[in-house]
């Protein structure tokens, strides 16, 4: 089992207030990519207290001690993720906001050649695909 963000703040020496533990806790507990808006809600719901300032404060700190990984996704506000060992894309519904993870063998081979037929040996990507729902409603 993967180490908590609270787990990964002690081990890289980031003192943990109770505020600071709370929303490493809520991120942790997050499934989707929230944004610092969406963060402080969910935050809020534990401790009213916790200022947005913090919040913001607080995910910079993550960021920059390598606990968080921040995604701007085109359109979009800043959003934050686990910074997690597995390598995965994304998938954004352009219309709902919602992102999909996924990991794709055959892409990632292309990805190799593309860099080496131009005598690059790949060590790092990113990879954000855009679409909306084919059966959407409302098209």
């Amino acid at each position: 089992m993967s180490e908590t963000i609270e787990q990964k703040c002690l081990s890289k020496g980031v003192k943990l207030t109770d505020q600071r533990r709370i929303i490493a806790k809520v991120m942790s507990e997050s499934s989707d990519h929230p944004d610092v808006d969406e963060l402080y809600k969910r935050v809020s719901k534990v401790d009213p207290k916790i200022s947005i300032a913090t919040v913001y404060r607080t995910v910079k700190l993550f960021e920059e001690t390598g606990i968080l990984t921040k995604h701007e996704f085109k359109g979009g506000k800043a959003r934050y993720e686990e910074l997690n060992e597995s390598h995965h894309d994304h998938l954004i519904d352009v219309k709902t906001g919602e992102i999909i993870e996924f990991v794709d063998e055959e892409i990632e081979k292309l990805q190799n050649k593309v860099a080496q037929k131009h005598g690059y040996k790949l060590v790092d990507h990113k990879l954000e695909l855009y679409g909306v729902k084919i059966n959407s409603k409302d098209e």
